[in-house]
């Protein structure tokens, strides 16, 4: 009926009013914002999200099962170190790469080796190249994974690959089987091969192996070659002074030699005196003997500064 207050509204607010909406159209819905329409090419698809990820899922496994028979081919491919016990190599990576490298400039390769037991190597200079080089060669089983770890933190700082922190087993493993590039395929090879090596040899037939293969010139190999080289005596007669100097040769063979009376190579050499009397495998005369022998040899006054000279040419 027209007298209705509920037919007409009442005045706002009281019970009777219409409610906002009564003007809409009969049948209308209330206000609600209703999202705006999807742009053409973007309509949802259920299972688009599902498929995507079944697919990256099934790729990651291909390509770890790549990955990993990969790596399987690589370790069945590595050489053997066993037949070393018992038998000297012919040749040795290092020599081969040398020798290729004065072929492609169109010189004759040098080679100058010769083959002997650890008895004929002064102890002193075996003490020195211990001590240069790894002084825990006695304690690990062919990785410091101590100095590892310093390197590889190193190395994340540097964002490069640069000190090594190689044992004499992974030299020798690099020398006789590796190219020398500085890669992570071929760092990881080198410990695979060290820990064959450590597996395969004692440890003084590791020793002996890497001072008859160790470069120590331009195509000099082995310390009886180094000996005769540098000093004109046979490794046995090497002094304390003369074993510490070819020890601090190795990080750099062909730059750091007697020869050219690098600053970076009496320092060395210097230092490593000072390990071999903190050791106690020499007495502080001993020492002293042996530091005033490398000041004659390596005659200051006649030193070089080369460019670079106290970096290595190898990681080590």
């Amino acid at each position: 009926m027209s007298g209705d207050p509920l037919a007409r509204g009442g005045p706002s607010g009281e019970p009777g009013d219409d409610p906002p909406w009564a003007s809409s159209p009969v049948g209308g819905s209330p206000p609600i914002a209703a999202p705006d329409p999807a742009p053409p090419g973007t309509l949802a698809t259920p299972g688009g999200a599902a498929r995507k990820r079944s697919w990256l899922r099934w790729l990651s496994i291909v390509l770890l099962l790549s990955v990993g028979l990969w790596c399987l081919s690589e370790y069945a491919t590595l050489p053997d170190a066993r037949a070393l016990l018992d038998h000297e190599p012919g040749t040795t990576a290092l020599i081969q790469a040398r020798d290729e490298a004065a072929q492609s400039q169109g010189k004759k390769p040098r080679r100058r080796q010769y083959w002997i037991p650890l008895g004929a190597i002064a102890p002193r200079a075996v003490d020195a190249v211990i001590a240069s080089e790894d002084a825990s060669f006695f304690l690990h089983r062919g990785i410091d994974f101590d100095e590892l770890r310093n390197a590889l933190d190193l190395a994340w700082k540097q964002q490069s690959l640069g000190r090594g922190a190689s044992t004499i087993t992974q030299q020798l493993a690099k020398n006789l089987w590796l190219s020398s590039d500085r890669s992570l395929l071929r760092k990881a090879k080198e410990l695979i091969l060290a820990r064959r090596l450590e597996q395969a040899l004692p440890k003084k037939r590791i020793l002996v192996l890497y001072l008859n293969v160790a470069e120590w010139g331009d195509g000099v190999y082995g310390i009886e070659a180094g000996s005769r080289e540098h000093f004109g005596v046979s490794a046995s007669q090497l002094s304390v002074g003369q074993g510490a100097i070819l020890a601090a040769m190795l990080p750099s063979p062909r730059r750091w030699t007697p020869e050219s009376r690098s600053r970076a190579l009496r320092k060395r050499a210097l230092w490593i005196v000072d390990r071999l009397e903190i050791a106690k495998k020499i007495s502080a005369e001993e020492g002293d003997q042996a530091r005033s022998e490398i000041e004659q040899l390596l005659d200051q006054d006649k030193a070089k500064a080369e460019e670079g000279d106290e970096s290595p040419d190898e990681d080590r």
